[in-house]
């Protein structure tokens, strides 16, 4: 039986095809049409999908879309509707466009596949989150917990999941929401809503929580975790460019320009900022202010999930704990989740965003609607496209580009770990690529993590980003107490996934500056060979050649760019970028190679 999740029309586009209760495909729209965060209908995400499984869409036994469209209807109509006559433009905006696509998605559907409608099926949003975790988990019993900005109405939902049933039992509705209120403070840092927020988590270590007290007085909280927005500082329900009100600025002071460099007297000041200012000092003491708002937001969002956490587990009596929705990727507040948290095991979705709601949607109907039995258990995200050497050796010639191929998988670690070890920045391009917004060694950069300057190298180089945001490591499953602190904690759920951030150890932090933040922390993943041995065995290779058996991995792409795809989105990006090399699996080309390449 093939089933299609579909999520789109809001933030991440996506397709997931499963086939007897087991993913075949799935990959988020960006992939594909390489606009970031694209919410279109995800056509191209589809046609992957149907083509890795060899069928059409006649074969489809059930399309799954991941809300309630008329549910979410209702929620903009009242939500306007009571703002009026203060935000007229929002109302009218919020008609054409729902009136135009948004409220008519099985007529979209039906006609953009050619399919009988009676087999489309809707499932509301914090149900597809919720069984986005719950099923490919491989936890028979688990409480769970949803978070993100809204879905339909809700915002925040707890609930348990039992064998095939999952039942919802509280929900916090719009306008309270914890994601919302993330969000309006990466708006007043100065940050794009659904994109700057892993800034905002970035910035916090360069701060202290000293305006918690002021978070808290913007939220009302509850014995059993729950909350209230006090409204009257906030303006997101009642307006389309505006999150928050005078109040709030009055509270918190000028929101931070935009176009302010972000830097503290921890964070250095880059050489690719340019000149340093005159006002150096001053700036410093600015962006520390920010910094401190930015350190206390996240410690709100820490200190809220921990208490609903608390009650859901004595609600549930679970030792098992699943998460999704966009607030599920703060890799901070679930490592602490994880470690002050009552639950044994936490498993997130890899995909927590909206991306991951088609992927629960087809999953909930698989199991909840159709009662098909679970046989399934995510241990990787490798659901994406992958090219054949005859593929790639076809656009390297089509294109004139030079290479060469390394004939053995052990050759290729042996020279690739060589060149990392000697200070060299890799564009690692191998097998199918990530499902979920993170890098996981099929679309990665590497580069060595035991040199403090491949911070600045890499961002100066190839990302051309913020010098506060943190590199991630990667480090081998029989390696990964040495360098971290992961005590008796079944991490796996997390650190499968680079899910959640935990400290390096004391003695560890000068052996791998590169990856070690402020704080002394890492947003972790551990690689096993089982999951991907091209991954695991560079590492490896390079750990025999320094003594150190972690690389620095960061996602392949540009600034304001979806992660890499094909050879050609790789290649394009190595062309643009200070990369030293691109292995295109087994094929390796240089940089000065293509110096001044025009294709």
């Amino acid at each position: 039986m093939y089933i299609l999740g579909i999520s789109c029309f809001y933030h991440e586009s996506a397709a997931c095809l499963i086939k007897g209760g087991k993913v075949v495909a799935a990959s988020a729209e960006e992939r594909f049409s390489r606009k970031k965060h694209d919410s279109e209908f995800p056509q191209l995400s589809i046609e992957f999908c149907l083509k890795k499984a060899g069928i059409g869409t006649r074969d489809l036994d059930y399309i799954v879309y991941y809300e309630k469209p008329f549910w979410k209807f209702e929620r903009i109509l009242k939500s306007t509707l009571a703002s009026w006559p203060g935000a007229p433009r929002l109302f009218a905006k919020a008609m054409v466009t729902w009136l135009g696509d948004k409220l008519w998605v099985r007529s979209i559907i039906g006609d953009k596949l050619k399919v009988d409608p009676a087999k489309i099926l809707f499932v509301p949003h914090h149900v597809s989150h919720a069984a986005s975790a719950f099923y490919p988990s491989g936890f028979e019993t688990s409480a769970i917990l949803t978070f993100d900005g809204v879905g339909e109405w809700t915002t925040t939902a707890w609930g348990r999941g039992e064998g095939k049933d999952i039942k919802i039992e509280q929900e916090i509705k719009f306008p309270h929401s914890l994601g919302l209120l993330y969000s309006v403070f990466t708006a007043f840092l100065g940050f794009e809503v659904n994109d700057g927020e892993y800034k905002v988590m970035g910035m916090a270590p360069y701060g202290k929580p000293k305006y918690l007290d002021k978070v808290r007085k913007l939220v009302t909280t509850y014995a059993d975790g729950s909350y209230r927005m006090k409204m009257e500082y906030f303006t997101y329900h009642k307006s389309a460019n505006r999150a928050y009100g005078a109040k709030f600025v009055e509270l918190f002071g000028k929101p931070r320009p935009k176009d302010l460099h972000f830097f503290t007297k921890a964070s250095g000041y880059p050489s690719y900022f340019g000149e340093k200012p005159d006002n150096y000092e001053e700036l410093c003491a600015l962006n520390q202010e920010y910094a401190d708002i930015a350190a206390s937001i996240q410690a709100f969002t820490e200190e809220r999930i921990l208490a609903l956490a608390k009650y859901v587990y004595e609600k549930t009596k679970s030792r098992n704990l699943c998460v999704a929705g966009g607030v599920g990727l703060n890799s901070v507040a679930n490592g602490l989740l994880l470690r002050r948290g009552p639950f044994k095991r936490v498993f997130v979705q890899p995909a927590a965003g909206d991306d991951g709601g088609s992927l629960g949607a087809a999953f909930y109907a698989c199991h909840a609607i159709l009662g098909k039995k679970r046989n399934y258990v995510q241990d990787n995200c490798y659901f994406g496209e992958d090219f054949t050497d005859a593929e790639i050796e076809k656009f390297l010639k089509s294109k004139r580009i030079k290479y060469r191929k390394i004939a053995s998988e052990g050759k290729l670690c042996n020279f690739l770990a060589g060149e990392i070890a000697g200070g060299k920045v890799v564009g690692f391009f191998h097998s199918r690529a990530e499902w979920g917004p993170r890098a996981l060694g099929a679309r990665s950069i590497m580069a060595d993590p035991r040199r403090e300057e491949m911070k600045e190298v890499v961002n100066t180089k190839i990302k051309f980003r913020e010098p506060y945001r943190p590199f991630a490591p990667v480090v081998l499953a029989e390696k990964a107490a040495d360098y971290f602190e992961l005590g008796d904690f079944e991490h796996q759920g997390l650190t499968n996934f680079m899910l959640g951030v935990f400290a390096v150890k004391r003695e560890k932090r000068k052996v791998i500056p590169a990856v070690t933040h402020v704080d002394g922390s890492g947003r972790l993943q551990i690689i096993s060979a089982k999951q991907n041995s091209r991954y695991y065995n560079l590492i490896k290779k390079f750990g025999e050649k320094t003594g150190v058996y972690v690389l620095l991995n960061t996602s392949f792409n540009l600034k304001g760019e979806p992660i890499v795809n094909s050879p050609q989105n790789a290649f394009n990006t190595f062309a643009k970028s200070g990369l030293d090399i691109l292995a295109l699996e087994r094929y390796i080309i240089l940089k000065e190679d293509v110096i001044g390449y025009h294709g």
